[in-house]
């Protein structure tokens, strides 16, 4: 069972790009002559800027950090790419479904991180927008940990042997380390440490909260990993982070929330037939409007 950091908050959607400001070129910038091309292949032009963005996703660091032997092993391997890519249309592969599917997949995710990057540029979180999240997510995290042991089994029937047995007097511990499947905590007794009620499966905490100190669960407590005994061994106050700690993840949060509601008006505004699961249908196109008799002709 793994325990996540304290702040366990999940983005809905992956902003990656988000996070590299955009510049805005000077108006000039357009009437400037084009640079001459880094080199050509067979005729077709490979850009500058190309090699730089590649340099770049490649070295993690701009084309002019590196050492000029860097660049040229860069430089050879961009070229490598381009004259692979051309045989590869030349091939047919392009036409392949599979192939363009995932060139279909990349261009739109391509276009939706320039998307969300261009949309929220001038929407940074205000200190105020952050402060109310931050409060909106203490609030909605238990300030409680727990600290825990279980025996994970493949089934609910090897479960309630466990359960049987430990009634019987047998000690925790000693069945953690023989049957659970967990073998991380099975080592340790089964003991999983101290963790936040979100950091497990639902229906784990919430087993879990329902027991006393030194108490086991009477019935297996089913999850996606299987079936589990759980034994509580003792509860603490979780003081919350510090906001300047977080301060960059709640931006985070927040801007994935303002690009979010930007999809969900574009999605409530679309038309989609079927319609998405939860969605209203989308309303039937307004009829033509019948033409208006010329003057004089007689009504039917």
């Amino acid at each position: 069972m793994k325990v996540t950091r304290l702040l366990a908050l999940g983005t809905m959607l992956a902003l990656a790009a988000c996070s590299k400001t955009a510049t805005d070129k000077p108006a000039e910038a357009a009437a400037a002559p084009a640079k001459p091309p880094l080199v050509t292949v067979n005729g077709k032009p490979v850009s500058t800027q190309l090699f730089e963005d590649y340099a770049q996703a490649v070295a993690r660091k701009p084309a002019s950090e590196l050492s000029q032997e860097d660049r040229d092993q860069i430089k050879e391997n961009l070229v490598r790419i381009v004259l692979i890519a051309d045989q590869a249309e030349k091939d047919g592969l392009t036409k392949d479904p599979e192939i363009a599917t995932r060139l279909e997949l990349a261009r739109l995710n391509l276009l939706q991180q320039a998307s969300a990057q261009k949309y929220l540029k001038d929407r940074t979180p205000t200190d105020a927008e952050l402060r109310a999240e931050f409060e909106a997510q203490v609030a909605a995290t238990p300030l409680i940990e727990y600290h825990a042991r279980h025996i994970l089994v493949s089934s609910e029937d090897i479960a309630k042997k466990v359960i049987d047995q430990l009634k019987g007097g047998a000690d925790f511990g000693n069945l953690a380390k023989r049957v659970s499947a967990d073998k991380g905590s099975a080592a340790k007794g089964g003991d999983l440490d101290w963790f936040s009620p979100a950091a497990m499966d639902k229906n784990f905490s919430d087993s879990l909260a329902l027991l006393k100190n030194g108490d086991y669960t009477k019935t297996p407590v089913q999850t996606q990993y299987g079936f589990h005994v759980i034994q509580l061994l003792g509860t603490r106050d979780r003081t919350p982070p510090a906001f300047e700690d977080v301060k960059d993840r709640l931006g985070q949060i927040i801007m994935s929330k303002k690009f979010k509601a930007y999809s969900d008006e574009m999605i409530k505004n679309a038309r989609i037939e079927p319609p998405l699961a939860g969605t209203p249908a989308a309303a039937p196109a307004a009829a033509p409007a019948a033409a208006a008799p010329a003057p004089g002709t007689p009504k039917p």
